[in-house]
């Protein structure tokens, strides 16, 4: 019989960012909680979803421990498409403000269909 060898990771370290992740709701749940709002709630809710996100990849989905070329190609699509979503935010003000000054204060606005 041949034995499989692999590489183990002792439990403590999943056992731990489990832990560290029900802090991270809780802190998150606490947002809520505590009825912030604005700009400074989004905030924190994006910042504890992307901590959350970050570690059930790198942890749970043994991203940790693969080589830096398939992080690069797994990562790097949605990084791209998050760039280009900027992108087309960042121009939409623009393009916005754009038919303002050429149709005028108070031309309608285009129906989408």
């Amino acid at each position: 019989m041949a034995q499989d060898s692999g590489q183990q990771h002792p439990l403590s370290i999943y056992f731990g960012i489990w832990g560290l992740l029900f802090v991270i709701s809780f802190f998150s749940y606490m947002v809520d909680y505590l009825n912030f709002q604005g700009t400074l709630r989004w905030t924190l809710i994006l910042i504890f979803m992307f901590l959350k996100a970050g570690l059930i990849v790198a942890i749970f989905m043994h991203m940790a421990w693969e080589r830096l070329a398939l992080k690069i190609a797994i990562l790097g699509p949605p990084v791209a498409l998050l760039v280009l979503v900027w992108l087309m935010a960042y121009e939409a003000d623009y393009t916005f403000l754009t038919r303002i000054v050429f149709f005028g204060e108070g031309a309608p606005l285009p129906l989408h269909h």
